[in-house]
């Protein structure tokens, strides 16, 4: 074994398991934490969270749309989570929220909490040397953390992770099983990758050169803010001079790609399959549906929501919803009027009023 390779023993790869299944609060409890105001048996304890229609004795399940107040009538949930407009629509017990659902997301956390993982460094895991790795920091089995890079207080790096050399984790930020952080790159605080992510691989520059294609190589780094969470199979590719840019709070979905010298603005989250070309800069508060494809060089302003398959071959300048997708319909009619759209631009240079069927 290579002399610059520190392995520590004598730690068990191990989680922390004894909150799992075994929590359970009353309503009373649950308003103390949260807020809202517990209509009926505040004593009531739930200890599960299940949909209205699957619920059984013991759990707590949500309404968020009227449409679903059949199921609420029907639910043998233990507690419900419902809206001011709602309160009076069921006698079972009930937290009256402004947000249902939001105010169900946090008691789906406070009844399922995350496995906490044990400090220490597995001892097949590879730690070169000049790497720093927190005392209550936890490296998994199989993992590779580089020289020169720095694993904060509390991070954890799930088995098989990888962390290249002089990459930054931050404080509690967590890798997931298989998940790649190339060299140099940059973690805040508080962030998930989920597994099979590979941040800061080389983005796709390339140079013709005689005919053929010759690749111009990456050195700039991905630096990711607080908070944000990148999907399994998501890659967000290094800048080409200057860094790839993931501000804080940011919310990848799965297989996104971000390619290299893009910036997403703070709070923004993006659905899977979009694809993000070089160069482009999405702002703050934005929404991004699933497969929208975003042109190089294309700047989007903030508070912008892009409709899930749309093209964005431009900049936008002015907030608001955007959509360019063509609904489906059968294939005849389909097939009638894409040719019609081909000839749109002809029968409008003669003065030929397009007609609307």
């Amino acid at each position: 074994m290579s002399a610059q390779w520190r392995v520590e023993t004598g730690r068990p790869d191990a989680v922390d398991l004894s909150a799992q299944g075994s929590l359970q609060f009353r309503l009373a409890e649950i308003v103390d934490r949260f807020g809202g105001e517990a209509v009926g048996d505040p004593g009531t304890m739930v200890r599960r969270v299940a949909s209205l229609k699957s619920a059984a004795p013991g759990d707590i399940a949500f309404l968020s749309q009227r449409r679903f107040r059949a199921e609420l009538e029907a639910t043998r949930a233990s507690a419900v989570i419902v809206a001011p407009r709602d309160r009076d629509a069921t006698d079972l017990p009930r937290i009256v929220c402004r947000e249902p659902q939001l105010y169900f997301a946090k008691v789906v956390r406070l009844l399922n909490p995350e496995p906490r993982a044990l400090p220490g460094i597995h001892p097949t895991a590879v730690v070169e040397g000049g790497a720093s790795v927190a005392a209550d920091a936890s490296v998994g089995a199989h993992c590779f953390v580089g020289a020169g890079a720095i694993i904060e207080s509390q991070a954890v790096l799930s088995s098989g992770s990888h962390v290249g050399p002089g990459a930054r984790i931050g404080r509690e930020s967590r890798l997931a099983v298989r998940a790649v952080v190339h060299g140099g790159c940059v973690l805040g605080e508080h962030v998930v990758i989920h597994s099979g992510a590979v941040i800061g691989s080389e983005g796709f520059g390339l140079a013709k050169e005689s005919g053929r294609w010759t690749r111009v190589p990456q050195i700039g780094r991905v630096v990711i803010g607080n908070g944000v969470e990148v999907g399994a199979n998501t890659t967000v590719d290094r800048g080409t001079l200057d860094d790839t840019v993931i501000e804080d709070g940011v919310k990848l979905d799965n297989q996104i790609q971000v390619a290299h010298n893009c910036r997403i603005g703070a709070h923004t989250a993006i659905a899977g399959c979009v694809g993000i070309a070089g160069s482009s800069t999405i702002g703050r508060h934005c929404t991004i549906g699933g497969a929208a494809m975003i042109s190089d060089h294309v700047s989007i302003c903030d508070h912008v929501v892009i409709s899930g398959g749309t093209l964005i071959a431009k900049s936008i300048t002015e907030p608001g919803t955007y959509t360019g997708v063509y609904p489906a319909e059968a294939h005849r009619r389909w097939m009638r009027n894409a040719a019609r759209l081909r000839h749109l631009d002809k029968l409008l240079s003669r003065g030929t009023p397009a007609r609307v069927e």
